[in-house]
């Protein structure tokens, strides 16, 4: 198992570059500090997943390209990296394989553990990135999606389980149960029983 070498009282950012392209755990970077990233649920990587599959086929033959998880956000001038669920980008001007500065969305499926920093910190952090259109926040334990905006003055927008969603930065727009497809939650138990139940009363 590959671990990394970091100096314990400030990580540079040569430094943290180098040893993400040969550490088996991924770690964002903040400010000079390193943080490992927790293994997600499984519904985590089903929300995921939906969201990477729409996103990759819709953008089949353009000039915009969707990752999933595993490419970094260089964000503050290198000061601050992530890693984002799901992002786009449209710009082909990234000089670096492992990172990008232009993203165009980014999707972010939240946790107990991680909802607090995604929806305050990260959110400012992000929006303060030039080319990103849409900030995306998923709840996995619930049926809920908030979409931030910059043609919004980033105010959010909640969709629930009966809505579809528009992704405008892309021109995409889906139900927002084709993104919960698999997930097992009890708002979505509830609606497949009703859904069961319907369907045998016709």
């Amino acid at each position: 198992m590959n671990l990394p070498n970091y100096n314990p009282d400030f990580v540079s950012e040569q430094e943290y570059l180098e040893n993400e392209k040969v550490c088996d755990v991924k770690h964002e970077y903040f400010n000079g500090e390193i943080f490992a990233m927790s293994g997600a649920s499984k519904n985590h990587q089903r929300l995921t997943g939906n969201v990477f599959a729409e996103f990759r086929q819709h953008l089949k033959g353009t000039l915009c390209e969707a990752f999933s998880s595993d490419i970094k956000v260089r964000a503050d001038k290198g000061k601050k990296y992530f890693y984002p669920d799901v992002l786009v980008v449209c710009q082909n001007d990234d000089e670096n394989e492992y990172y990008t500065e232009s993203p165009r969305i980014i999707v972010e499926v939240l946790s107990n553990s991680t909802r607090k920093f995604d929806k305050n910190l990260k959110r400012q952090i992000y929006q303060n990135i030039p080319s990103l259109e849409e900030y995306v926040l998923i709840e996995q334990d619930r049926v809920e999606i908030e979409v931030c905006r910059k043609s919004a003055n980033w105010q959010p927008t909640y969709y629930f389980i009966d809505d579809d969603i528009t992704f405008e930065s892309i021109g995409l727009t889906l139900p927002v149960l084709e993104l919960y497809q698999r997930v097992d939650n009890q708002e979505m138990r509830d609606f497949l029983k009703t859904l069961e139940e319907t369907k045998n009363e016709i």
